[in-house]
């Protein structure tokens, strides 16, 4: 459920509403939620689930059919991104290649005319807080894929926004580079105390950097909260699915507290879905345990094991035709007879979707 902030100074930005078609179809429909002030947000999705068209109308490149942006509670819809206290910082970095490093950097100062000391110093900063003081003589083709997006972080925070707008800023950099940069990006705003707005399709960064997460799909918000809210508490099995691996399981909620799964009876701390009632049923494979056959609540057999460096990945067929996603640090050979066991907490019971279009959060609350 999307939240309401009762401190009006908390909250910067106030989406209310907003909808957006291109070509009769509709990528953004009544979307509402507000953002605080110095908070890391990420707006998480599929391709074509509307969270970079979101992310345009707030940066002013885009402006919707229905709905208005509110920035410190003033109607921005209208206002061209120059006139908007926000910068953006896009996967391609549009670097000018025959200026410096510097000269990249202060090149929105100067089209504002100021002072050519007070660029310098402004400049001289913006690079020390990206960790590239002493490269402002270099040219962009010089610079690594890191390096380059450094500069282009440095060009926008040298305006002092107070909303940093990053739209898939680290696609283009290796593993190593990408987890370098999320590291930096937590520090920069940390130290700025500017307000990040981060889309991405990668989970694990969304979960790495951001306070909250907001989850997209087909132009609807299915979940906003914490990365922990996130991964262990989905709210149905698009997030859970998306977020992180999952088994996600067709399961009779029998009554409070109890689910079975394949007709076999699993204890579980859910309330409220009544007696009898078809639900999904989502079980993080870390949560999976593999005990002895007679320790299991039903048995399986595993199918394969892969080695992915902190964990084994298990297939576990089990006899009630279920075939279960393991993620331990046990070794267990193919062939091995074990038991399958799950901790009732660890069991997560959703709502069925009446529909694939079905939303989570209401959109009249």
């Amino acid at each position: 459920m999307a939240e309401n902030y009762q401190g009006e100074n908390d909250v910067i930005l106030d989406i209310c509403n907003i909808t957006k078609a291109f070509d009769d179809k509709v990528i953004i429909d009544d979307l509402s939620f507000q953002i605080k002030r110095n908070e890391f947000i990420t707006l998480l999705g599929p391709s074509g689930c509307g969270k970079t068209t979101t992310l345009r109308i707030i940066g002013g490149f885009e402006h919707p059919d229905e709905g208005k942006v509110l920035f410190d509670g003033v109607d921005i819809t209208k206002f061209p991104p120059e006139k908007r206290e926000l910068n953006t910082v896009f996967q391609k970095y549009a670097l000018f290649p025959h200026m410096t490093v510097a000269q990249n950097v202060a090149f929105g100062l100067q089209i504002k005319k100021m002072d050519k000391k007070l660029i310098a110093e402004k400049v001289s900063r913006a690079l020390r807080h990206v960790n590239l003081a002493g490269f402002e003589d270099r040219k962009p083709a010089s610079l690594s894929g890191g390096q380059q997006q450094r500069v282009a972080i440095a060009r926008a925070i040298v305006n002092e926004p107070k909303v940093l707008l990053l739209d898939e800023p680290l696609g283009a950099l290796d593993l190593k580079l990408r987890q370098e940069m999320q590291r930096e990006l937590i520090r920069l705003k940390n130290e700025l105390g500017i307000t990040f707005i981060y889309v991405t399709h990668d989970q694990e960064e969304a979960l790495t950097m951001s306070d909250r997460i907001i989850v997209m799909n087909q132009g609807y918000i299915q979940q906003i909260g914490t990365p922990i809210d996130i991964y262990n508490e989905p709210e149905n099995a698009f997030v859970a699915d998306f977020i992180g691996e999952s088994n996600i399981l067709d399961g009779i909620m029998v009554r409070d507290r109890l689910v079975t799964i394949g007709g076999v009876p699993f204890p579980c701390v859910d309330t409220g879905f009544g007696e009898n009632q078809l639900v999904d049923v989502v079980l993080r494979p870390e949560d999976v345990e593999l005990v002895k056959e007679e320790e299991g609540i039903t048995k399986g057999v595993v199918r394969d094991i892969i080695f992915k460096g902190v964990h084994y990945e298990i297939n576990v067929d089990s006899e009630i035709g279920i075939t279960f996603l393991v993620q331990t640090t046990q070794h267990f050979a193919v062939g091995t007879k074990v038991g399958i066991r799950v901790a009732p907490d660890n069991i997560q019971i959703m709502h069925k979707p009446e529909s694939d279009d079905e939303m989570v959060i209401d959109k009249d609350k």
